[in-house]
């Protein structure tokens, strides 16, 4: 049957818009599209199979026996029909009774019909029928055939979908009723709320174009901004010229500068579609052909084409914004492959009650910013976005890792009963909020917080801490278009410090570059394949110095008659501490010229992040006033594990031996130069590990506000001298699993682990 893919797929979309519109019951609509599909394609046979009830069911057909419809049945996975279905891929015959999976169904006919060819109609990537063509000759059928066949059961997919003349989305997971998913644990809590997802997907809701012309011109001002981004994203400093990073852009360089691609989406709207319904079209060929490919890399590299298809469909479609954008109407739990800390930071904090991510690590960045926003998340469901509807009902669980996807009335009434609980446990650190933390044999522990926020100072007498231990001046950053000027800095420091009154505040200056890359900081020198371990934090301030001396004379001017504290992070060695410190001095001697008000005493510490600093302490203690040990990198520069990686996330424990033997060191060399030691990573804002820190001889730390409550109810139930002896009898002969060894003894004794 000769035939033009886009002629033929013109002429019955054409048809199938006027049939669908017109009135009359929904059999003899669909009676009525199998004839126009089976004339238009000179087809002996043209079937509908619709999935209704878990089961595809004989909807509508040309050319075999009427008194099959609504008879014949066929599970997914059996017969052609079923495969066609369960695997979503396209079947091209020339003998089907040859297929292993050939199921013969006497009532319909079909043994006189030797070749066959059917392709799955597909609604929002879950397929809700097939669309089979039959003849008697065997042979099989030309690629432009089956091109025609596919368009056709994609625009046939909306008009079914929307003339409700099928129900086989109740088989999507989506619609499947309740769904308990576990994940990995990143910020404890419980929420519950609407599924908003962080970039919505586009639905193609017009398939067929009125203008071709005007829908090629969209779609090629589409690729011209498409690939405008992808150039501008080959500037930017988190992707370099070698390694991992280098291979995917280079895959969306290639894919973006395609003119196959771009070919095949304009033969889909030469063939009647819309843009969008082009774009989707190509996609699904695309994902179809994935399917046949076993190489384990060109997989993985699926991924990257569905984002880059989604790219040219949001930007197609003029919806290029996040749901922070367009703004959060009701309580919701953000659905995302991953976030970085300014994207969820646009978020409101009101409204937003959740995060559950695909990917996630305890460590990464968003999950820090998630704890001091208080927001809970789950990190790990790998197939959340398939199984969640926008708008479904969530509960999540960050206390276990579950989420609870459309739960039932009597769940949502227990989770509401536990959430109470929580509550009350909060309730229960609030009246010892302002009782000191101090051990049963008198061991006092300073707990002071992790804050990011201007909003986050005000918070320390609700939260019953000692003052803010880590201040990340980077959000500022973050969240900004352009570089933050020292003004604008000025009114953030000064605005932290008044709110913190009396209590101690230590600045750390800019942690930024590597994984939290900004685009007006870039740098086309930085090939940093692992970005941790790149061109970020004090060494790019030691670079770029006109950046450290705008944030020192914001520091030193909003501190005027107080106590300012400085921090430097990732010191690898003790001449990089002391630039920084002679740069600072610089601007305080500047400021006193020009007779400025002053701070009344200015403290400078280091953080000790890599190992290479704590073989070096001879000689960087004697010229600190503090030091900060920051567990988050130290662990993953101890392990060679990229904190990053969703692989290794719970790799490596905190209680692992050789980090607890290692900050033993820090903490017993520095005591004997008389250097107070304060922990400020994740580690310490769980009350287990605290425990450990503490038997380690450690007693000041800096945590979520969150994590308040807990540690103090754990330090003022413990005997410290006894968690001392503990720990050090663990350390010296360590046991097989020392965190289930000093847990199960911490029960024994009765102490408080939240």
């Amino acid at each position: 049957m000769p035939l033009s893919a886009a002629s033929s797929a013109r002429e019955i979309l054409t048809g199938l818009h006027e049939v669908m519109a017109k009135r009359g019951s929904a059999q003899a609509k669909l009676d009525k599209v199998v004839d126009l599909i089976a004339d238009a394609m000179q087809s002996e046979v043209c079937s509908i199979y619709l999935l209704r009830d878990k089961a595809l069911e004989l909807s509508a057909t040309h050319g075999l026996r009427k008194e099959a419809v609504h008879v014949t049945r066929l599970a997914m996975g059996e017969g052609l029909v079923g495969t066609i279905a369960d695997e979503g891929r396209v079947l091209n015959l020339a003998e089907a009774a040859a297929h292993p999976n050939f199921a013969y169904r006497p009532e319909t006919g079909e043994e006189r019909f030797h070749s066959f060819a059917g392709v799955p109609i597909i609604r929002r990537e879950m397929a809700i029928g097939v669309l089979a063509v039959q003849h008697a000759d065997p042979r099989r059928y030309d690629d432009v055939e089956i091109e025609a066949l596919q368009t056709v059961a994609m625009v046939l997919s909306e008009l079914l979908g929307s003339a409700r003349l099928v129900d086989g989305a109740r088989s999507s997971q989506r619609d499947a009723g309740m769904q308990r998913m576990a994940g990995l644990k990143l910020v404890t809590g419980m929420a519950k709320g609407i599924a908003v997802f962080h970039q919505p997907r586009v639905v193609v809701e017009h398939t067929v174009a009125e203008d071709t012309e005007a829908e090629r011109a969209r779609v090629y001002a589409a690729f011209r901004k498409m690939r405008d981004q992808i150039d501008h994203m080959t500037r930017e400093a988190e992707f370099g010229t070698a390694g991992e990073h280098y291979e995917i852009l280079e895959t969306y360089k290639m894919f973006a500068y395609d003119e196959g691609w771009a070919r095949r989406i304009n033969e889909a709207i030469d063939s009647g579609l819309t843009a969008e319904a082009a774009i989707e079209r190509v996609q699904q060929r695309t994902r179809a052909r994935m399917q046949d490919i076993d190489d384990p890399i060109l997989k993985e590299r699926m991924h990257d084409l569905e984002d880059l298809s989604n790219r040219l469909m949001r930007i197609v479609s003029g919806r290029m914004g996040t749901a922070a954008q367009t703004g959060l109407s009701r309580d919701a739990i953000l659905i995302a492959r991953n976030l970085g800390p300014a994207e969820l930071l646009e978020y409101d904090r009101r409204r937003l009650k959740g995060v559950v991510l695909e990917e996630g690590s305890l460590t990464a960045h968003v999950t820090i910013v998630a704890r001091a926003m208080g927001v809970p998340v789950v990190g790990r469901i790998g197939d959340i976005r398939h199984i969640v509807a926008e708008g479904d009902s969530i509960l999540v669980d960050g206390d276990t890792g579950a989420v609870i996807v459309r739960p039932s009335r009597a769940l949502v009434n227990a989770f509401d009963q536990r959430m109470a609980m929580s509550q009350k446990r909060r309730a229960e650190y609030a009246a010892i909020r302002n009782q000191p933390a101090d051990t049963k044999d008198g061991r006092h522990v300073t707990l002071m917080v992790n804050a990011g926020l201007a909003e986050d100072a005000a918070m320390l007498e609700a939260a019953g801490a000692d003052g803010i231990g880590l201040f990340r001046t980077e959000f500022q950053f973050l969240v900004a278009a352009t570089l933050p000027g020292r003004e604008s800095q000025l009114r953030l420091y000064k605005q932290v410090l008044d709110a913190a009154g009396d209590k101690p505040v230590v600045f750390r200056t800019v942690d930024i570059g590597g994984d939290k890359a900004l685009p007006y900081l870039s740098d086309e020198r930085d090939e940093s394949e692992n970005p941790a371990m790149g061109w970020r934090a004090l060494r790019l301030s030691l670079e770029r110095k006109a950046l450290m001396k705008a944030q020192a004379r914001a520091l030193i001017d909003a501190a005027a008659g107080k106590v300012l504290r400085v921090m430097f992070p990732m010191v690898s060695e003790p001449w990089e501490y002391e630039e920084a410190r002679a740069l600072f001095e610089e601007q305080i001697e500047w400021a006193r010229a020009a007779k400025r008000a002053m701070p009344s005493r200015v403290e400078f510490g280091a953080m000790l992040e890599v190992p290479s600093l704590a073989e070096m302490l001879d000689q960087l203690l004697p010229r600190v006033d503090f030091l900060s040990i920051g567990t988050n990198d130290l662990t993953q520069f101890l392990f060679a594990a990229d904190r990053a990686d969703p692989r290794l996330a719970e790799r490596y424990d905190w209680l692992s031996p050789a980090i607890l033997r290692f900050l033993r060191r820090v903490v017993v060399q520095a005591r004997e130069a008389g250097v107070p030691v304060r922990v400020c990573g994740e580690m310490a804002g769980r009350p287990l590990e605290a425990l450990a820190l503490i038997g380690i001889g450690i007693d000041n730390f800096s945590i979520t506000p969150a994590a308040v409550g807990p540690v103090k109810a754990m330090v003022r139930s413990i005997d410290a001298a006894a968690v001392t002896a503990k720990v050090e009898a663990l350390l010296a002969k360590p046991p097989p699993k020392l965190r289930k060894s000093l847990g199960d003894w911490a029960k024994r004794q009765g102490f408080i682990l939240g």
